[in-house]
């Protein structure tokens, strides 16, 4: 009677334990790549939203030439430059008069999307030339000029370049300081002013053996003595030479 009681029972199967282990690594592997994708969507979005920017704050140290540069990753233009090391050259941005770099809360003004300009592009690399704008005025620029300027803003004087200088679509803008070389600064004309997001450019002499270039919107010549001194000043912040 029990033999026929078992056998009228229901049946039992018995699963493989390897099968098992199979499917319980399956769903493991499923719920990881569920997290990996979640997590990686954040952070693709992030990166989306960046556009190639950075908030990181953390201080890289870039070294050109005898020069040590000390500088937030958020003002490095160029996402492989954002390290510690030797370069030839650097290529950074801020905001001003803020004197800052890349933030959720700057990222209008980087983005330019507001009328008004206000993000000035530098570049640091080892000198080429012996003298910088201002120096070059008297022996180079002056001769290269169309005499007499005209009133431009802040109380520079702005002059054409002749037709043989070579400098075409462009002006040169001049500001007089007392016993020092001139403020110089080269400025696109016409309607590539108009297109360009930072049409004026200046370079100068800083630390050792190393030029600094930096491009502005035109907008800035107004109070450009305020301009050059901001910008000498954040040079000087930046920079250590000797190492």
């Amino acid at each position: 009677m029990k033999q026929a009681a078992i056998a009228d029972g229901p049946e039992l199967t018995v699963v493989d334990s390897t099968l098992m282990k199979r499917v319980f690594y399956a769903f493991a592997a499923l719920a990881l790549l569920s997290v990996a994708i979640s997590l990686g969507g954040k952070w693709f979005g992030h990166a989306i939203a960046m556009a190639g920017y950075t908030d990181d704050t953390t201080v890289r140290r870039v070294v050109i030439g005898n020069n040590v540069i000390s500088v937030p990753a958020n003002f490095i233009r160029f996402d492989q430059a954002r390290r510690d090391g030797v370069a030839s050259r650097l290529d950074l941005y801020l905001r001003y008069p803020q004197m800052d770099g890349y933030s959720e809360a700057a990222r209008d003004d980087f983005n330019h999307s507001e009328a008004n300009r206000s993000i000035i592009f530098l570049s640091f690399e080892q000198q080429m030339m012996s003298r910088d704008m201002s120096g070059r005025f008297a022996p180079i620029y002056s001769a290269l000029i169309v005499q007499p300027g005209v009133p431009g803003p802040g109380g520079t004087t702005v002059y054409g370049f002749n037709e043989k200088s070579g400098y075409l679509n462009e002006v040169l803008v001049v500001g007089k300081r007392a016993g020092k070389d001139p403020f110089v600064a080269r400025c696109l004309s016409g309607p590539n002013a108009g297109q360009s997001l930072a049409p004026c450019e200046r370079d100068v002499h800083v630390g050792d053996d190393l030029s600094l270039t930096y491009r502005f919107p035109k907008e800035f010549l107004g109070d450009w003595q305020a301009l050059d001194a901001a910008m000498m000043a954040e040079a000087g912040r930046m920079l250590k030479t000797g190492h």
